[in-house]
């Protein structure tokens, strides 16, 4: 009972309050700032409206009408270390370039009421705007309570999500896609494919990808040259092991990100195949376990960093430019990423 209370003042808005007393929201914002030139009678119904509407106005965003620094929310749910240490690193460059402040909150993986607790916890501190990273970009329950506290949000890789929150993505589809068709032009035709998360937008494009290209080139894709994974290690050494157990394994494997790849050249090694020589590997993200590895992984190169300081500017943008929400576009243009050639994959030998 007492989260509803909370999100139901916090949705109240400074123009509820102006329609109330009948008068202007510059009148109410003067109020609220003890700023002289009102009439006592006028301060009087803006007062009674407050109290009425149990408005609370967000410090921070008064702190940058006045030009001031703002807070700026992130709540992290990644399970990948690698992911999380480049990810902050392009959000808090940006928060030192624009002299403003990142607030980090760390929820658990997998878990919706723990999202829910973490946007509360950022709003109980007056953050003025967040940035929410997969997974957790495309969880409706934690869109909907920022959406409710009206807190601007910018979303990474949400997937298109129906809600209007801006995205900072890139194109995943396309970029598998782009993968596949270099195995392909190395001559490999028994292609296996390591899924990422089920739950995560990123994970499904990127298969969609993968099928996509196979389906242009006239290639079938075998189900049981499509394993499970969970973007860990752990799932891509379990994954790797199917597909290598197989009576005609895949000349090549794509994996749906580094770590997961990392973990297939481990198994390969193990079962005494020589990389790309018998078996070619791909990767994604150019994580730092794509040269941790020998041989070093080919892989896409998605720019975390680059997306964590856009998602930071574009959160600013919308507390400096504030609009209305049928007028914020659900997706900004994607971010460009690199095909790295290294030495985990070659021609095919059958």
């Amino acid at each position: 009972m007492t989260r509803t209370r909370r999100r139901t003042t916090q949705a109240v808005k400074i123009d509820d309050v102006a329609r109330q007393a009948g008068v202007s929201a510059m009148t109410v914002s003067r109020v609220m700032n003890r700023e002289s030139g009102v009439r006592p009678g006028t301060r009087e119904k803006v007062l009674k409206a407050v109290e009425a509407l149990n408005y609370q106005p967000n410090r921070s965003a008064r702190r940058l009408a006045k030009g001031g620094e703002v807070h700026i929310g992130l709540i992290y749910a990644n399970p990948s270390d690698s992911y999380l240490g480049r990810f902050l690193h392009g959000a808090l460059g940006a928060a030192q370039r624009t002299d403003n402040h990142l607030i980090v909150d760390i929820c658990d993986e997998d878990r919706p009421a723990s999202y829910v607790s973490s946007a509360l916890r950022l709003a109980k501190a007056n953050i003025a705007g967040v940035i929410l990273p997969p997974p957790i970009s495309g969880s409706d329950e934690i869109l909907s309570v920022f959406n409710e506290l009206q807190i601007p949000v910018a979303t990474v890789a949400n997937g298109n999500k129906a809600m209007t929150f801006r995205d900072i993505r890139i194109d995943d589809e396309e970029a598998a896609a782009r993968m596949t068709r270099h195995l392909i032009d190395l001559d490999h035709k028994n292609i296996g494919f390591i899924q990422g998360k089920p739950d995560q937008a990123s994970s499904l494009l990127r298969e969609r990808g993968f099928r996509r290209e196979m389906e242009i080139a006239g290639l079938r894709v075998d189900p049981d040259y499509i394993a499970p994974g969970q973007f860990t290690y752990r799932s891509g050494v379990e994954a790797a092991a199917q597909l290598l157990g197989l009576d005609k394994p895949p000349t090549a494997i794509f994996a749906s990100n580094d770590d997961m790849a990392a973990a297939t050249i481990g198994v390969a090694h193990r079962k005494g195949l020589i990389v790309p020589d018998d078996l070619s590997v791909v990767g994604f993200d150019n994580s730092p376990s794509a040269i941790s590895v020998w041989p070093e992984l080919t892989t896409i190169d998605q720019p975390v960093s680059a997306m964590a300081a856009a998602a930071f500017e574009l959160v600013l943008k919308q507390i400096h430019e504030p609009a209305d929400a049928e007028e914020i576009e659900s997706a900004e243009a994607p971010l460009d990423c690199e095909l790295i050639v290294r030495g985990s994959c070659g021609p095919s030998k059958e």
